[in-house]
């Protein structure tokens, strides 16, 4: 794996691994035919801290740098993506408020990860998916509190998170700069999930409705203030997206390692059918894919780090690594012949579990929107 990252990180890559070997890659293949939320698995992934990844040193985390946390993500996603997905996810709902929150919304929202939380971010509503600014959840100020009132759907992590951030319209007049962003705890009055979907892919990954009915909470869970809602929501996606092509980078890397094995022990016409230079030839483009979307995602992650601009190079992180996560899933399938085509091998699941990454934080139609604003814009 081609990051390079700091000693830390190196030495909790190797535990990483061994824990996906022994109690992920495995174990995930009953749960996607069930769709059950694999909580053993997650529980022993506390244990290890993996779902404190993104947590900032200040607030009780690891401080690892980005990249450190990209090689292990990825390693989660060779293993299961939806495993993958869980983990990064909780760092997604907690963005919001690292990016705009209060010094004391950052240590509750990280005190509750710390002690085994996981978080989620809700912006997607029915009628409000690549057009966030067209929700109708709503927000009534109401002395010291604001009262809120929608319905969020495809939230990641949504029936087992602690907290969740939430946009809701606090001015329906001023259109985007009329939504705000708000800091939720699980057992709040009026907060409740609704349908569970069932999903085509990351199917270890818990989606599902959140409701708020008269919900009221404190002012004081106003992130930022009011009409800076999509904003952070935007920052937020910026980041998330880079993740995304990180787990999706995983996929890939996952059937091209399949896809090998199998090539090596497949005799055709007296051979491996790994011999043919045709093959060959597809693992080789898949290599060279593969590394070029982690160091995409490196390039942006360094980026971030760095304090430098990246909403291009992250939207770009997801939008190849997405594409190029599907191609090699099915070209790894056509090396299976119709093998591939059976839930009895790994492959197919990796081209179900491929698609939602060039769907979700944004689909890579926005990606290539967000790419070509931001290049026509330098010249």
């Amino acid at each position: 794996m081609a990051y390079i990252i700091s000693e830390e990180g190196q030495e909790l890559l190797g535990a990483v691994k061994e824990f996906c070997e022994k109690e992920v890659k495995e174990q995930c293949k009953k749960y996607d035919k069930t769709g059950e939320w694999p909580k053993e698995i997650y529980d022993k992934a506390i244990e290890m801290q993996l779902h404190m990844l993104e947590v900032p040193e200040e607030y009780g985390g690891m401080g690892l740098d980005r990249v450190s946390v990209a090689a292990l993500i990825e390693q989660m996603a060779i293993a299961d993506s939806g495993f993958a997905t869980t983990i990064s996810a909780s760092g997604l709902g907690m963005k919001p408020v690292l990016i705009g929150g209060t010094e004391e919304q950052k240590q509750r929202a990280c005190d509750l990860i710390v002690d085994g939380g996981f978080a989620a971010f809700c912006l997607t509503e029915p009628g409000a998916g690549s057009d966030a600014s067209a929700g109708k959840t709503t927000a009534v100020r109401d002395g010291d509190s604001y009262i809120l009132n929608g319905r969020k759907c495809f939230i990641t992590n949504g029936a087992v998170s602690s907290f969740y951030c939430v946009t809701a319209m606090t001015d329906k007049s001023a259109g985007t700069k009329g939504i705000s962003m708000f800091y939720i705890e699980k057992d709040t009055p009026g907060l409740s999930t609704g349908h569970e979907e069932d999903k085509m892919g990351i199917r270890t990954s818990n989606t599902c409705d959140v409701v708020l009915e008269d919900c009221r909470i404190p002012a004081s869970n106003l992130i930022g203030a009011e009409g800076q809602g999509f904003s952070i929501a935007m920052k937020t996606l910026d980041q998330a997206r880079a993740w995304m092509g990180c787990i999706a980078t995983g996929i890939a890397q996952r059937g091209m390692e399949e896809a090998i094995a199998y090539g090596k022990e497949r005799i055709q016409f007296g051979k491996p059918v790994l011999k043919n230079q045709a093959l060959q030839f597809k693992i080789a483009d898949m290599a060279i894919k593969i590394e070029t979307a982690r160091q995409m995602v490196a390039h942006a992650l360094t980026l971030m780090d760095l304090g430098l601009p990246y909403s291009r190079e992250s939207a770009i992180a997801k939008c190849y690594a997405s594409d190029i996560a599907m191609e090699v899933a099915s070209e790894a399938i056509q090396m299976f012949g119709g093998y591939g085509f059976s839930r009895e091998y790994p492959v197919e699941k990796l081209l179900r579990d491929a698609k939602i990454f060039q769907i979700f934080e944004g689909t890579n139609e926005i990606q290539r929107i967000v790419v070509a604003n931001n290049t026509i814009g330098r010249f």
